[in-house]
């Protein structure tokens, strides 16, 4: 048996161009059976465009790959399936109004004479969940489901098809901690039963928990193979990055000025019109960074849309620089000194289909040097474009590229480029490094610090625990729509503030009652 026979995938000096880009620079890769092979890199390294060739959306121009030691052509997504490889994408491919059964069977239908066998789908549902113990409800509609839960129906997909090898690019981005410790349960279970699975991150922690082996990529190239035990976060960070990186946030105590936000009594709906905001009280002050924490689902969302003007407020009032805010109007809010971190950055950051040139005025585009009266100055966008772009290393080939086709950790570099270039009083960041690899989370970090040095009060949602405490100098933590305890960071560890997310009474937690506000 010759080598590449051990393996379940192997790439072989694989090179993709794309115009002004050398995306995979001579790539060299294997996955060996039943083994969770990490593939880690910072945004625009290459790991998304590897794993699109392998998976046939992508032609390489060079280089050979072999699947269980045969060597393979494959040259779309149906070669792929057919030889085994499946992927979920960092993005769902579910069809939200379809059910659990009717997304697994999409483009695999089994039917019965001439019409489609759903009975035969639900079984097909239950039968996997119970082989590879992924707990769905056949009947469920998707939109309805939690994150976690389309996650597993991805997975589910993949396997419908008889995946032996399962890419997850991503794929603990938009998940819970909660979320992302039951996927690796899951990933275990998936490789004890023979599946091979590699796993796109730019997560330290969770590469050195879950993976095997770690393929680190820098700029299209491989940079090194290495095993969990040979490595810590410092010396990871440091090869995908190629210097050495802070993981630790650098700041000085705060010193708060006057309020510059102050939300009373604030109550807001869901999309089902059932409070998801329940008579929150809320203060940030200029110079501090405030954190919200809790579990992903318990108001956090619909606190951040009723603040930027995304969502209406049922009741209570919002005061902005010391004057009540009108309803729902986002650009009194960004006249007024506000600036947005979206937690959807596809949704409510970017028009995906304009240019990078013209994301990064969104806000601004009315106004000198952007426009003069009704007329654009196309210099003044084109200069300031070119100017951020490299300030904030967006990786791309052009400024005029749009912004639907960078990968996500670049899109949230215009948007952080966008909102933090203009002079800002308040800044809310929802998930503001959702999707960023360690280089550029320690640059936003340093950014937000130096916003809140400058002046700015900064109001920080983030379901990463680690950012909150080392960005936040308070944090008030959400349970079940309510701020049910806020401390100051250096009072509070990380095994309390978990407790209190899953709903344990602060008195008991401190130690001492905690007022509302």
């Amino acid at each position: 048996m010759s080598e590449n026979q051990t393996f379940a995938l192997e790439v072989r000096d694989i090179v993709k161009r794309f115009p002004g880009v050398l995306a995979n620079d001579h790539v060299n890769f294997n996955l060996r059976k039943g083994e969770v092979h990490a593939l880690l890199g910072e945004n625009g390294a290459g790991k998304t465009t590897l794993m699109n060739i392998i998976y046939g959306l992508y032609h390489p121009d060079e280089g050979e790959i072999f699947v269980n030691g045969r060597k393979v052509t494959i040259d779309s997504p149906h070669d792929a399936i057919r030889l085994g490889i499946g992927m979920v994408h960092q993005h769902f491919m579910l069809v939200p109004v379809f059910t659990v059964a009717e997304n697994l069977i999409l483009g695999a239908e089994p039917t019965k004479g001439l019409s489609l066998d759903l009975k035969a789908a639900r079984q097909a549902v239950v039968d996997l969940s119970q082989r590879y113990a992924l707990e769905v409800e056949p009947d469920a509609i998707i939109e309805d489901l939690p994150v976690g839960v389309q996650q597993r129906v991805e997975i589910l997909k993949a396997l419908y098809r008889e995946a032996k090898v399962l890419v997850l690019d991503e794929p603990t981005a938009v998940l819970t901690p909660q979320e992302v410790e039951e996927l690796f349960v899951i990933m275990r279970q998936l490789t004890e039963r023979g599946v091979s699975i590699i796993f796109i991150t730019h997560k330290l922690k969770e590469v050195l928990t879950i993976a095997d082996r770690i393929t680190v990529m820098r700029r299209g190239r491989v940079v090194g193979t290495v095993r969990p035990q040979e490595v810590d976060e410092a010396k990871l960070a440091a090869m995908m990055v190629g210097r050495e990186v802070v993981l630790q946030v650098e700041k000085s105590p705060a010193e708060p000025g006057e309020p510059v936000l102050q939300v009373r009594d604030l109550v807001v709906e869901d999309e089902r019109h059932l409070i998801a905001v329940d008579h929150v009280n809320l203060e940030v002050r200029r110079g501090e960074v405030v954190g919200v924490a809790g579990v992903q689902g318990n108001g956090q969302t619909e606190l951040a849309e009723a603040l930027t003007g995304l969502r209406p407020i049922r009741e209570g009032q919002m005061l902005l620089g010391g004057k009540a805010v009108p309803p729902r109007n986002p650009r009194y809010l960004i006249e007024h000194g506000m600036a947005h971190i979206p937690e959807d950055r596809q949704k409510h950051g970017l028009v995906l289909s304009y240019t990078i040139a013209d994301n990064l005025v969104l806000c601004t585009y009315y106004k000198p040097p952007f426009a003069r009266g009704l007329q654009r100055n196309q210099a003044a966008i084109v200069e300031n474009a070119e100017k951020l772009v490299q300030q904030f290393d967006v990786r791309t080939p052009s400024i005029f590229t749009t912004a639907g086709s960078l990968s996500g950790g670049n899109q949230q570099k215009v948007i952080v480029a966008r909102e933090f270039s203009r002079p800002v009083d308040l800044l809310i960041a929802n998930q503001p490094t959702r999707g960023l690899d360690v280089g550029s989370i320690e640059y936003i970090h340093k950014r937000i610090v130096q916003m809140r040095d400058q002046g700015a009060g900064v109001l920080l949602i983030s379901a990463e625990l680690d950012e909150i405490m080392s960005l936040a100098d308070r944090i008030a933590v959400m349970f079940r729509g309510k701020i049910v305890a806020t401390v100051k960071a250096e009072e509070v560890n990380r095994e309390q503030l978990g407790l209190l997310m899953a709903g344990s009474p602060a008195s008991e937690v401190l130690g001492q009652p905690q007022p509302a506000a």
